[in-house]
């Protein structure tokens, strides 16, 4: 734990040390924001520590009558661990982009050895069948789903031997997910505008994300266009009332890094300047948005959620400055602040507590590994 937080502090003694760059290098991801090969040795340790770590565990898990009283293990014997069914999923994804990534790191054998023991045909038949029963249509909807997606996606696009055999196994798992989207989005006349999980801007991004890799038209053309009739209108967002107490997530952040993804390229730009109409004026506005959210107690799992908010809108910004015009002010503004909340973020990923050690590191190494 110790060199964890070491690499941590020097990856921020790293940012705060550059110095100063032109308007035009100030517009550039910073390759101080991608992963080195120290974080990802460290990331994943600090993920195999909870894969298969059984209790606490905060099961959503809604008791049809008492043959459903049963342990995490018994209901989710792939994702039982990291205290809750989506912090397995995403702890997994997390183990294969760094494989991914970092095919040589010291972990991949306990890494390999543990995705072996998790991803098994049995094991996810079962996770696929738990959504069939009775009073599952809500469960996960739509962060677990998103996750889930996100998962199956890293697994189609890895050309590996074991991967191939999870990518195939996890297959009747990843099916009944985009039928429960097909089933779901048309019935939701209103997206959730949440800093927590039900956030729809951050499940349809992900599962938009994996329509577009394994081509299912009907997923893509379904989620493109609940995504513009959600939030093509939308105009001066109120992104001076955030962050909320425990948001994860930017509300506002998370639809525009939705938008950029749905909008042709030419139309974004003016979609995000009225969406957010201060946001190049001077340094940018408004203030809170742009500042790193302040975490006062981090063994308190909602509080710490803070934490994962300067992660997530560290990737937003990146990822919106990113599709903006190189002269467009809004872009060196977003940069800038992505760095700040990143080098926040990443100072506690590791903190002692697993509140928010079971979920932290997915984030940031989804952070730091995304272009």
């Amino acid at each position: 734990m110790a060199r964890f937080a070491a690499s941590i502090s020097m990856f921020a003694v790293f940012v705060c040390s550059q110095p100063a760059t032109s308007q035009t290098e100030a517009t550039r991801p910073k390759e101080s924001m991608k992963m080195t090969h120290e974080q990802a040795s460290a990331f994943a340790k600090l993920a195999l520590k909870g894969l298969h770590k059984e209790y606490p565990n905060k099961p959503g898990h809604v008791l049809n009558d008492a043959l459903d009283i049963k342990g995490p293990k018994a209901l989710h014997p792939a994702f039982y661990g990291c205290y809750d069914w989506h912090s397995s999923v995403h702890g997994h994804w997390m183990l294969i982009r760094l494989l991914r990534q970092f095919p040589d790191l010291p972990e991949k054998k306990p890494i390999r050895a543990a995705l072996a023991e998790s991803l098994t045909a049995r094991n996810l038949q079962t996770e696929a069948d738990y959504f069939s029963q009775p009073s599952r249509a809500s469960f996960e909807r739509t962060y677990g789903w998103a996750w889930l997606l996100k998962l199956a996606e890293e697994l189609r696009e890895w050309d590996d031997p074991d991967g191939k055999e999870w990518s195939k196994n996890l297959r009747p798992l990843s099916d009944t997910i985009v039928a429960r989207y097909l089933a779901f989005l048309p019935k939701q006349a209103y997206p959730i505008r949440s800093g927590v999980h039900p956030n729809t801007a951050f499940g349809l991004a992900f599962a938009l994300d994996y329509a577009r890799t394994v081509k299912h038209k009907a997923l893509q053309e379904l989620l493109e266009a609940r995504s513009r009739s959600y939030y093509g209108k939308d105009v001066a967002v109120p992104a001076a009332w955030e962050p909320d107490g425990a948001d994860f997530f930017s509300p506002s952040l998370m639809e525009a890094d939705l938008m950029r993804r749905v909008l042709p390229p030419a139309e974004f730009p003016a979609w995000l300047s009225r969406f957010y109409p201060d946001l190049a004026k001077g340094e940018g506005e408004p203030k809170s948005l742009l500042t790193p959210a302040a975490v006062s107690d981090r063994s308190d799992p909602q509080i710490v959620h803070l934490d994962g908010l300067n992660l997530s809108r560290a990737w937003c910004m990146r990822s919106i400055a990113a599709a903006l015009p190189k002269n467009d002010p809004a872009r060196k503004v977003l940069t800038a602040a992505a760095e700040r909340h990143a080098e926040d973020g990443l100072k506690h990923v590791a903190s002692g507590d697993y509140a928010g050690e079971h979920w932290l590191a997915s984030f940031a190494v989804y952070m730091l590994s995304t272009p």
